[in-house]
């Protein structure tokens, strides 16, 4: 058996989040004394190879840049990642580990689009190539890589090795994330046929739902540089983050977890108030900035925010629909709404519209149409809340011309069907017509025309303030 100086949180994706974020709340545990827990974990596709091998070299240890609004770096030797799992499609290394009894968490950071989730919580294997190839691939026994495909044959392992209970941990934007992934993960196993490890799950393992918010840019060369100058260190690892760190909790870990509370983390019975504004108020508002931006002739984020013009946007949406819809609430909107333009504006972060702008198929589910929802419910304005897929149907048709000066990612992106509705002879109804995006309100006719009529804003204001 484990003893409690070897107990382990085993992490899927170490991308620059996971390092600037979960990654930070463990060091700050380690520096405070508390080396209980540490960290382990590796990706589940072969990507960033060169940062994972860096890591590797560096036995998990990398320097994390942070910059405040007003331009303060500062700089810290990160090193509570005790081990690094290079890629290999077997995931035979992250299987060994999820195996061990030490292992007591398995977390992971996963874009919006990597649940494969409808707006009804169910996997559509149809529509995802890569998820129907993971089925077939744990029907024979085989890991996949994506989530629930390797969870598949983590879980498996651990089942079989009676290595007990474990907690599945979220650290991403999927409103109500915990919840969500969990019943993808159980149908995914009930389409395997495999009874046995869904009811092992169901008995032995919890998913606590949790916000994470931290603005953290991929890294650009220059953050290398900036490292070695400041520390003498010459960091291929390096990430850069903004000053600003949260994680809230739900506290709801089956075998144990880190004394997070000790170290900043807000563990909580329920983390729904918490995420609500951040997904309304920060995400929405991110994407909102990194499609107006594009729009203008912007490459970065915080161009965007400091312009007078896409600021008011960002600023009227979410007072005049999005925070009343979030009230009452435990925490002050209007001074989160202020707080999240700021660092937005933070113009040492050189964080890209292009990475800000990707996956906008799952953000207007996710993100937008619950305010559209609920203010329709109410019989209020949608006016404000409509300019932000305005702003990405006019993103879209660019992206259809071949006119954005970028490389447009969306996993949630069905690229034919996104075509037909930009060429279709009325773009804004067969936009709100899509089921995909707008779930039960896909044909509303006051959708339709507020989207209409915000269009024309778009089309107006690209118009005056593009560059």
């Amino acid at each position: 058996m484990p003893t409690e100086s070897s107990l382990r949180m085993l992490h899927l994706g170490l991308g620059s989040f996971h390092r600037a974020h979960q990654a930070v709340y463990m060091q700050a545990l380690h520096d405070a004394g508390d080396q209980r827990w540490t960290l382990a974990g590796g990706n589940l596709r072969a990507d960033m190879a060169e940062t994972i091998e860096a890591l590797h070299r560096q036995h998990g240890a990398y320097t994390l840049e942070t910059i405040s609004p007003s331009g303060e770096h500062r700089y810290q030797r990160i090193t509570a990642i005790r081990e690094v799992v290079p890629y290999e499609p077997s995931l035979r290394r992250l299987i060994e580990l999820a195996a061990d009894p030490g292992t007591r968490i398995i977390s992971f950071t996963v874009t919006e689009a990597g649940y494969y989730l409808d707006a009804d919580n169910r996997l559509d294997f149809g529509a995802f190539p890569d998820l129907a190839v993971d089925l077939q691939r744990a029907r024979s026994g085989q890991p996949g890589n994506t989530l629930y495909g390797a969870l598949t044959a983590l879980l498996r392992a651990r089942h079989a090795a009676h290595a007990g209970p474990l907690t599945l941990l979220n650290c991403d934007n999927l409103r109500h994330n915990g919840e969500r992934s969990r019943a993808g993960l159980l149908q995914f196993i009930e389409r395997v046929d495999d009874t046995a490890l869904a009811d092992w799950v169901r008995a032995h393992t919890t998913s606590p739902n949790a916000m994470v918010d931290r603005i953290t840019p991929r890294p650009a060369p220059e953050v290398r540089a900036r490292v070695k100058e400041a520390t003498g260190v010459d960091d291929p690892a390096a990430v850069m983050g903004e000053r600003f760190i949260q994680w809230v909790i739900e506290d709801d870990f089956c075998h144990g977890r880190p004394a997070f509370e000790s170290v900043g983390v807000e563990m909580v019975a329920s983390v729904q108030p918490y995420e609500e504004a951040k997904i309304r108020l920060l995400n929405a508002t991110h994407s909102c900035i990194a499609w107006a931006g594009t729009l203008v002739g912007y490459s970065y984020i915080h161009e965007g925010t400091l312009d007078p013009a896409i600021r008011r946007l960002a600023f009227d949406y979410a007072t005049d629909d999005a925070i009343p819809v979030l009230q009452p609430s435990p925490i002050d909107l209007g001074a989160y709404r202020d707080v999240v333009l700021d660092r937005f504006g933070n113009p040492a972060l050189r964080d890209t519209n292009q990475r800000v702008a990707m996956d906008g198929f799952a953000k207007i589910p996710g993100f937008i149409a619950p305010t559209v929802r609920e203010r329709l419910a109410r019989e209020q304005s949608i006016d404000s809340v409509a300019m932000l897929p305005a702003l990405f149907l006019t993103f879209l048709q660019r992206w259809h011309r071949g006119k954005l000066p970028y490389v447009y990612q969306d996993q949630a992106m069905d690229p034919g069907m996104a075509h037909a509705i930009c060429a279709a002879a009325d773009p804004v109804a067969a936009f709100s017509g899509d089921g995909t995006l707008w779930g039960e309100l896909a044909g509303d006719q006051r959708l339709t025309q507020a989207l209409r009529e915000a269009v024309q804003r778009v089309e107006r204001f690209v118009a005056e303030h593009g560059r």
